[in-house]
This record gives structure tokens, sequence and C-alpha cells, in this order.
């Protein structure tokens, strides 16, 4: 449980989301553990793992990301302030404030919130080269970069479509929603944040005929008794044991 908090505390909340996976699969796929003591009575938990990762447009449980956090490769971390009230969503518009793309908008297409960045549809491009050999010259195609939420865009207020810094507040009936600074108009957070790698929407997504249906989920197989397994089988087949076992000690 400790190593688990201690992986995902890294790991953005809108990432999760995202991949649509358990806490359990992704700290599996994140973990790198050196050495570990054995599971014994007479050994303390003591483990050696790696702790520092570098985060960028590769998802934790990806290959990518191994390749690039394995052992001995050496990287300069930066240290990332972490954004409390996380305020851009999949499918908002932005405007971007730097660069050669500045004062266009865009939606927004990814988010990494590791690093507090997104990646707008369309805009900040980079050429990159690609298939390259000795006999063939290679393709250029044009990738999205990502872009600093703190300081490289802002929010488009939809009432003008102009951008405008924007503040968390409480509305009567207590949903939390975005508000902009400059109108006072509320920004709504677009359906599109809801996608995940699965589905467009929980509500239009149908169960499969090998999901497992939420009934079955609820129901309880197991009682966990103080028996051993040898006992437990014996208690199912009726089997009676009369022998006393003779006491053993550890030291």
């Amino acid at each position: 449980m400790r190593l688990t908090s201690t992986l995902l505390r890294h790991v953005g909340e809108w990432s999760k989301k995202y991949s649509n996976l358990p806490d359990s699969y992704i700290q599996r796929a994140m973990a790198q553990v050196y050495w570990r003591t054995p599971r014994k009575p007479n050994y303390l938990p003591r483990t050696i793992e790696k702790k520092n990762f570098r985060f960028s447009i590769f998802r934790p449980w990806t290959n990518q990301f191994h390749r690039d956090n394995r052992p001995g490769k050496k990287h300069k971390f930066i240290h990332v302030e972490p954004i409390k009230d996380w305020s851009f969503f999949r499918g908002d518009r932005v405007e971007i404030l730097e660069g050669k793309d500045k004062g266009k908008q865009g939606l927004v297409k990814e988010i990494y919130q590791e690093r507090n960045w997104i990646i707008v549809e369309g805009l900040n491009t980079k050429l990159r080269c690609i298939m390259k050999d000795k006999n063939y010259p290679g393709t250029f195609i044009q990738e999205e970069q990502p872009l600093l939420v703190t300081s490289q865009v802002q929010l488009v207020d939809p009432s003008d479509m102009q951008g405008t810094q924007i503040e968390w507040r409480y509305k009567e009936d207590g949903e939390k929603v975005r508000i902009s600074l400059r109108t006072g108009r509320i920004i709504p957070v677009p359906v599109a944040s809801e996608e995940t790698v699965d589905y467009k929407s929980q509500k239009l997504y149908r169960e499969q005929p090998k999901d497992t249906i939420k009934a079955d989920a609820e129901k309880v197989t197991f009682m966990p008794s103080l028996k051993t397994f040898e006992m437990d089988i014996m208690d199912e087949m009726g089997i009676k044991e009369d022998r006393i076992q003779k006491s053993s000690y550890w030291y």
C-alpha cells in the first residue's frame, strides 16, 4: 500500500481518468523495484526502488515511458508545482499567449497534468522527420508540442470568444464552476472531458458480452475465516479430523 500511494501521487488525476485503468495496474506498470526483503517474519520490510521519474507526453504505463526512465539513464528532473484546482479540460477552447501562434485559438486535445501541459489541436507545431534511412529521405510531419498552462495559454470565454482569466466558485446549489473574471459568466466544463480511451461518454457506454455486470460484481462469493487451505477443503467435503496437530515453534 505504501508503494502504491508513493507512485500514484506523481500521476495526474485526469491522466488516470482518461486511461480508465485501475490504480493497481498503473502502480505495477510504473514500479521499478531493484531489491526487496523476503516476506518472512524475521525481515523488516525494506525496498530499493526508483522514486524519481521523468514525465513527458508518454503515459506512465507505456513502453516509451519505461525506455525514458530505464535504470542508468540520467535526466535533468524539473520540479513541477502541482495546481490545486486544475482548470483546463479536453475540449476547452484556449488562446495561445506565446510563440509563433500567439493570439490564435484552438481546442485542447491532450492533458499532461504531471507537467502542467496541454496540447492544442493543430497549433504550436514542429516539423519532425520520420522513416529516414540511406535509401529514403524521410517524411516530414507536423507534430503538436505541449504548452504550459500557467503562462502560455488562457481559457476563452464562450460569451464573446475572448481570452480571460478564470476563478473557481460555488453556485447556490453547491456546484463548483469556472467563472470568467472579465465578464463574470460561467465557463462550462465541456462534455469531451468525460472521454476516455474506452468511450466518449460514460452515459453512452453499452455493456459488452464479456463485461462483468453490476449485479455480479456486488455478490459476495468468499467469506474469510481463520482456516488453512486444507481445513477449508475438509469442511467443504465433510471430512472430520480428530487428530491433534503437534505444536511447532519458530525461533
